[in-house]
Parts: C-alpha cells; structure tokens; sequence
C-alpha cells in the first residue's frame, strides 16, 4: 500500500486553490483545490482532501482525493481507497485498492516502447488487426443501437 503522507517538496494545503499552469522539479501534494496544467518529474499525491482537474504528468502518481482528467506515470499510479478518477490512466505498474472508484481507459505500458497494439500482433499475430477493429467498434455500436432501441420505444 502506498503512503499517502510521503513528504513533498511543494505542497498546495487543504483550503487553498489555485488554478494555472504548474511545473515543478520534485514532488507535489495537493490537498485543496488545483485547476490548471501539472507536471513533475518525481512523485504527484492528490491527498483525500485534494479535488483536481488536469491531466497530469509523472513519475509516481497517487491519488486519495478526486481527480478529472488523465494520468501518465512513466513508474506507478496508487489509487488508494478514497481516491475517484474520472478518466484514462497510462502506465506500466498499476495498484488500486478496495473502494476506489474509476472511469476511464486503462493501459499497461510495461515501459516498452513499443504500443501496445505492436506488442499483441508480435505476440498474437498479423490477424489481430481485425480484432483491434471490433474492439473499437464495438462500444460505438452499442452507443448506436441502444439509442436506437430508446427511441423505438
């Protein structure tokens, strides 16, 4: 389980809001509220407290409070149990506690560099294409044919 009280060089406090473009060399913590660009080359901590919306950009990210929008971490992303995420997540080392909610995409990069789409055909073969077709038809399709069937009835 990851610490949620890991100490940080740069910390946005409970009660405070800030909203901009914020870059820092380091680690961050946010316990209030963070509207704006992020990025880090160390350790992100969204605490229980921190309500943010941006897409964020780092090492290590945790998140124990509320998050909207994206997460690529180049190491791990910790969801712990009061964390809520709406939105993808990017990464090679994935942990989630009980009780976290999320909505989003989620991909395992197992720091390769290759996509992860080039890693199944090697590993599947040339005809995974037609599968990597369905797969992005599908949830469409059903989009299309559950309007279709609300407004025939």
């Amino acid at each position: 389980m990851a610490k949620v009280n890991d100490i940080s060089n740069c910390l946005i406090g409970e009660g405070s809001v800030f909203e901009g473009k914020f870059y820092v060399e380091g680690s961050i913590r946010i316990e209030g509220k963070f509207q704006g660009d992020i990025r880090t080359n160390d350790q992100l901590i969204v605490g229980p407290t921190g309500k943010v919306k941006t897409d964020i950009v780092a090492k290590k990210v945790t998140i124990a409070g509320t998050l909207i929008g994206n997460i690529t971490a180049s190491e791990e992303v910790n969801l712990i149990e009061s964390g809520k995420v709406l939105g993808n997540i990017t990464t090679p080392k994935l942990i989630v506690e009980p009780g976290v909610i999320t909505q989003g995409k989620v991909t395992i990069t197992s720091n390769s560099s290759k996509s992860v789409e080039e890693l199944i055909k090697e590993s599947y073969g040339e005809d995974a294409e037609s599968v990597f077709a369905s797969l992005d038809n599908a949830p469409s399709s059903r989009s299309a044919q559950n309007k279709k069937t609300r407004t025939e009835e």
